[in-house]
């Protein structure tokens, strides 16, 4: 299994002969506002694409979209990603995407597709009404052939339906999206340091994303590695073998 790191939470990963792209953001730096509501008030992107948007999106077998948020589907990525190419999503936002003309297959709870095995897994983009109110948002476990199952945390906070899931899914590879994304007011939205090393401490690999690209992820990479010990943490454009 390869990883790279595009940016932010956008991947592509090979696995099993498969090439598949998730969270596609491939708007330019700079192209969108500050989020509302947000400290350190800068455009966003905040940093460029290591490759061009069309490079991208090349050669594609599958597209993984968790939910709708701008930093994981902005406008560039819907122009460019391939109308021909399945993209899995949240049953929720499976009409928005049809409406782009993309072949839309809805995850309620396990897919399969190209050969591999996909199932939904649950995630809380916060805690209390701030979680209610940036539902729905989902995780994929992802199983195929020779690869180490493989755990897609997406935009969530270390929970108990996180713990149950490594617990029962038993992932050998986890991806989490860190960057400790927070509001003026209120918790985290993404996952702190203190969050990944719980996940680190049940999962043999883990690779943490989602960082220093959108203004409110004020988590930089060098203060995750320096607190969690034994973490993955690529850079962008960076591939990693796992």
């Amino acid at each position: 299994m390869q990883l790279t790191l595009v940016r932010h939470a956008t991947l592509l990963l090979e696995l099993a002969g498969v090439r598949l792209l998730v969270d596609p953001m491939l708007d330019d730096a700079g192209a969108r506002p500050p989020i509302d509501g947000t400290p350190n008030q800068v455009r966003n992107p905040t940093v460029p694409l290591p490759w061009p948007g069309e490079e991208v999106v090349q050669a594609l077998d599958l597209v993984i979209v968790t939910h709708l948020h701008r930093d994981h589907l902005d406008g560039r990525a819907e122009e460019l990603l391939p109308r021909e190419v399945p993209v899995v999503c949240q049953p929720e936002d499976a009409e928005r995407l049809a409406a782009l003309g993309l072949d839309v297959r809805p995850l309620e709870s396990s897919l399969s597709l190209c050969g591999l095995s996909l199932t939904r897994t649950r995630g809380r983009h916060g805690s209390g009404a701030l979680a209610a109110a940036m539902a729905p948002v989902m995780g994929v476990m992802l199983r195929a052939p020779g690869e180490p199952p493989l755990y897609l945390a997406g935009d969530t906070v270390w929970y108990e339906d996180v713990e149950a899931t490594l617990a029962d899914q038993a992932p050998a590879v986890a991806v989490v999206n860190a960057g400790g994304a927070r509001f003026l007011e209120g918790d985290p939205i993404t996952m702190t340091a203190a969050d990944v090393a719980e996940v680190v401490a049940r999962v043999p690999r883990v690779v943490a994303v989602h960082l220093e690209s959108i203004n409110h992820c004020l988590l930089t990479r060098a203060e995750l590695r320096a607190a969690v010990p034994g973490l993955l943490v690529p850079a962008d454009g960076e591939t990693l073998s796992l």
